[in-house]
């Protein structure tokens, strides 16, 4: 893989799957489901690509209803969600900004007005850019990526609590940048050491309320985020320092987020499950 990413040609961000030469895996051709998550409604932020798309997919072969947030990715999104619907299940398209905190509750209101509950709410969406430096990195800069990666969140959670009931799974995408950050993604590596905490101390909260909270701490994952955010000396390298020796595919970490949305996970909460390709995680 590694000579196919040294041409893989630099995006702006967020990126696009259509500009992406080495396209990612999300399991289109291999995921097949068992009806662990049979009738569920379940929102994804960030599911027009990547880790999220992988995920809205095999959701949506389990069983469940998919509200698919995203930025401005018009295209990407209307494929997830025709892979959604091809899985027959519902698929609802809501773009907009995270960072605006009336598009947070819009999101909740949107999945309550089309499914008429939440059962399953995945934080997954995210921004980061490379600096090598602290002196690049502005303050709007820094205030968007924690907008963005961790205070949405916690806006989202705090319009769905209300929704929520007894089996509810949240669950949040950190990242192996929690445990071991990344300087030049230093912005977004404090964001994912928020999302830790934050689902470590939600799950404390809520767990009288049987609603679980886990998240979920991905390695070098191989998105459309990657070639617009990262310089392409970078890109080259990506996921090489693994012990597997290559960056993971979306689909290998879409069936940690269907353990967890289960009901087979009545007993896991306030967990981080790392997918890093063998990079521990302390």
């Amino acid at each position: 893989m590694s000579d196919q990413q040294k041409s893989e040609p630099t995006q702006e961000p967020p990126g696009t799957l259509d500009a992406m030469r080495l396209k990612p895996d999300h399991g289109e051709q291999t995921y097949r489901g068992s009806g662990r998550l049979d009738g569920k409604k379940t929102v994804v932020t960030g599911g027009d690509s990547g880790i999220g798309r992988a995920v809205a997919i095999a959701f949506a072969r389990e069983g469940a209803d998919v509200l698919i947030a995203y930025l401005n990715e018009h295209d990407d999104a209307k494929d997830t969600a025709k892979l959604v619907e091809q899985a027959g299940r519902r698929a609802v398209l809501l773009p907009g900004d995270l960072a605006d905190p009336g598009h947070c509750r819009a999101v909740v209101d949107r999945a309550i007005a089309e499914f008429g509950g939440i059962d399953v709410l995945v934080n997954n969406a995210a921004y980061q850019m490379t600096h090598e430096t602290v002196d690049e990195i502005d303050d709007d800069e820094w205030q968007h990526t924690f907008d963005v990666n961790i205070t949405a969140m916690f806006r989202i959670v705090r319009a769905a609590l209300p929704h929520l009931s007894d089996g509810a799974s949240i669950i949040n995408t950190s990242s192996i940048n929690y445990d071991a950050p990344k300087p030049t993604l230093l912005p977004y590596a404090t964001t994912k050491g928020a999302i830790a905490n934050f689902t470590a101390g939600l799950a404390q909260l809520l767990g009288e309320r049987g609603i679980r909270v886990n998240a979920v701490a991905p390695g070098p994952i191989w998105t459309p985020l990657i070639p617009s955010t990262m310089p392409p000396e970078h890109v080259a390298e990506f996921g090489k320092n693994t012990p597997l020796g290559r960056p993971g595919q979306p689909k290998e970490v879409a069936p940690v987020f269907v353990l967890l949305a289960s009901d087979e996970a009545s007993y896991i909460s306030g967990a981080i499950i790392p997918v890093t390709g063998g990079k521990p995680i302390l």
